[in-house]
């Protein structure tokens, strides 16, 4: 086992190098960036990122307002005729874009070593203080939906597979199907205008994970007041969450129970509890297990970022987000890198989760 954890943790290395070189080349490659879009605000403009002009070489030489050439400098960028060219060449070195896209992409590599992110193009702060305060909201959401999801589907599948084709059965994949077909978004609306102060009830708060206060209050009260404020994100992260769980739970259960050793097992005078969770859960929960690492970072990663919007919940999602829409290259890379290293180490997490599940699986007899 030892020898099989060292081999994944050295691949994590051309892995994580792989990925951040793929996304490097398409964020290089899509339209806009930060100094196109400060060209946009010194205008007046809206601040979003705008497409770089195709067909304009960057030698082509243009006459600028005033009739006098302004040089390839300013037509590399769409909005940028009429701007002083050496404002540009200064923006360009603010933002690292007056050496080459491969220097950049080693320079960045050899901070990324040490968790040196940089600063915020925008929000003039270095990327790893925003991470680490957001990433806490993130994890809460994930955690407690990805845990709430398997406390509730696991018990639930069983259920199904044993009563498969009753009426119990029918009315369960009714309920979680209809669930999963409700946007998680949409169902937030929902809940605000139930429950937080809409048209109806006003027992939840709006915004935010803790009040505003929330320093101030003893440690029960704390922790009240935080689950408080992340009832109805949760309440609308799960009501979709079911049904793959649920579903995958009993299908395998349903194939398990199906197998000759489970008829040898009834054959000898096992109880059927003995039978079910003594030989049958062993094997059916293996697959359950394979798919934890997925629901934790789909949940994390993407399921709850329409959730930290409507819920003004400032999360490392909705960080994400503003950094692509705004072109705030260090943040955008930096978030992917610890996306790209958690969903790594869940990777490696499940399999030693096999191996408690199933004692008899061993990575270690694996080839490399």
């Amino acid at each position: 086992m030892l020898a099989y954890l060292v081999r994944r943790l050295l691949l994590f290395v051309p892995t994580l190098f792989g990925i951040m070189i793929v996304n490097f080349i398409i964020v290089q490659a899509a339209p806009g960036g930060p100094v196109e879009l400060t060209i946009s605000r010194l205008r007046g403009q809206s601040v979003e990122a705008t497409a770089r002009v195709g067909g304009s070489g960057a030698g082509e030489t243009r006459a600028g307002p005033g009739g006098s050439p302004t040089g390839g400098m300013t037509d590399k960028y769409r909005g940028a005729r009429g701007i002083d060219p050496e404002l540009i060449r200064q923006l360009e070195r603010q933002y690292g874009f007056d050496r080459p896209a491969p220097e950049r992409f080693v320079r960045m590599i050899r901070s990324y070593l040490t968790f040196d992110f940089g600063s915020s193009f925008y929000r003039d702060r270095r990327v790893i203080d925003l991470i680490a305060e957001k990433l806490p909201v993130s994890i809460s959401l994930g955690l407690w939906t990805t845990l709430l999801i398997y406390l509730v589907s696991i018990p639930l599948g069983i259920a199904k597979a044993v009563r498969d084709g009753t009426r119990f059965d029918v009315w369960t994949s009714g309920v979680v199907i209809v669930g999963y077909s409700i946007p998680s978004f949409l169902f937030a609306i929902l809940l605000i205008v139930l429950f937080a102060g809409g048209s109806f009830l006003d027992w939840f708060p709006l915004r935010g994970l803790t009040s505003d206060h929330w320093r101030e209050l003893s440690w029960p009260a704390r922790i009240g007041d935080y689950f408080w404020h992340i009832t109805l994100p949760l309440v609308a992260l799960l009501v979709g969450g079911f049904a793959t769980l649920t579903m995958l739970t009993k299908n395998s259960f349903l194939e398990e129970i199906n197998k000759q050793y489970v008829t040898t097992a009834r054959s000898k005078g096992l109880t059927k509890r003995r039978v079910l969770y003594g030989h049958v859960f062993r094997n059916a929960m293996l697959l359950v297990v394979a798919g934890f690492p997925a629901a934790f970072v789909g949940i994390l990663f993407t399921s709850a970022l329409l959730i930290e919007v409507i819920f003004s919940l400032d999360g490392l999602g909705l960080l994400g987000f503003e950094a692509a829409i705004n072109r705030d290259y260090p943040i955008m890379f930096g978030t992917l890198y610890i996306y790209t290293i958690v969903g790594l180490f869940l990777t490696l997490i499940s399999d030693l989760t096999y191996v408690a599940v199933d004692p008899r699986i061993d990575f270690a007899s694996r080839e490399t």
